[in-house]
């Protein structure tokens, strides 16, 4: 490459990188929003504005304390320059995984924390993303939501090569957080395990189950997300009902309310849902609070 291409590439790398600090159509100044979308298409990549509920705290996620104060520490770590890790989020859908990483910004926005989201699709492109962020005096979170590849997908390939390490080289203000549903984060199928092989006395698994494990492998934190006991449920129950009745400024008397038979309008509730979670605890506690103020109106 000439001197001259060399000074041509730079200065579009530059000019990509000013341009995304902008508050331009397309564009996010991360000065002002901590929260943004990363989409690539067939005219390059762009930033775009993404909401995250301002109000949702760490509080309000009851029942993962072991979760919350682990993933905490790792990102305080990341903040302060520390060794962190890639971190994975898998389990039962609606246990609070990706609102664990939505209050996590809000409460480190102000030290400089900012989200990242990139879809599926998008995760080819993630080498050029940690490059642009690699120049941006912030520390990112790139977050991948209710992540699962099927087995053909480039994003997987992409997405285990930044994991290799490769990513951090140029990017040490870049972590990921991801969550799925599936640990292995790709389709588990029952003939892969029947090419399982005895070797000697060692049981050799087939290579399609190796590399089923090998990209969740490579995130050096896992975080399991199971569903709630009946008990944890309605405590979360109760909470987002107090929560959610403040933001209406409706006053209420928990001894009355908190009582046998809420708990079990609560359950069944879930039962019809066919999980106990902070998600369907903070829909019913919606429901409940809005018949309650229904009725007083």
């Amino acid at each position: 490459m000439s001197i001259l291409d060399q000074l041509i590439t730079t200065a579009t790398e530059l000019g990509e990188r000013l341009g995304l600090l902008l508050p331009e159509k397309g564009g996010v100044d991360f000065s002002q929003h901590p929260a943004s979308l990363w989409r690539a298409h067939g005219f390059g990549h762009g930033f775009h504005q993404a909401s995250v509920d301002s109000e949702l705290a760490l509080d309000d996620l009851r029942g993962i304390d072991h979760h919350k104060e682990t993933l905490e520490r790792n990102t305080r770590q990341f903040l302060h320059g520390l060794p962190a890790n890639n971190v994975l989020l898998w389990g039962a859908r609606g246990t609070g995984k990706s609102s664990l990483v939505h209050a996590l910004l809000n409460r480190y926005a102000a030290e400089g924390l900012r989200l990242v989201e990139v879809s599926r699709p998008d995760l080819v492109g993630i080498a050029d993303l940690a490059r642009v962020l690699a120049g941006l005096p912030y520390r990112f979170v790139v977050f991948c939501d209710d992540l699962a590849f099927e087995e053909d997908d480039a994003g997987y390939k992409a997405l285990k090569s930044a994991l290799e390490g490769s990513l951090f080289k140029h990017a040490d203000n870049v972590l990921i957080y991801a969550t799925s549903n599936r640990r292995h984060l790709l389709p588990e199928y029952m003939r892969d395990n029947q090419r399982a092989k005895m070797v000697g006395d060692e049981l050799h698994e087939h290579e399609a189950v190796e590399e089923r494990v090998s990209l969740s492998d490579r995130f050096g934190l896992w975080l399991s997300f199971y569903p709630f006991r009946q008990d944890a449920y309605l405590d979360v129950v109760h909470h987002w009902v107090l929560r959610i009745a403040a933001r209406h400024g409706l006053q209420l008397n928990t001894a009355e309310v908190f009582n046998e038979q809420f708990d079990a309008e609560a359950v069944a509730w879930a039962i019809g849902r066919g999980v106990r979670s902070g998600r369907t605890a903070q829909h019913f506690a919606r429901d409940w609070v809005g018949r309650h103020a229904l009725k007083l109106r």
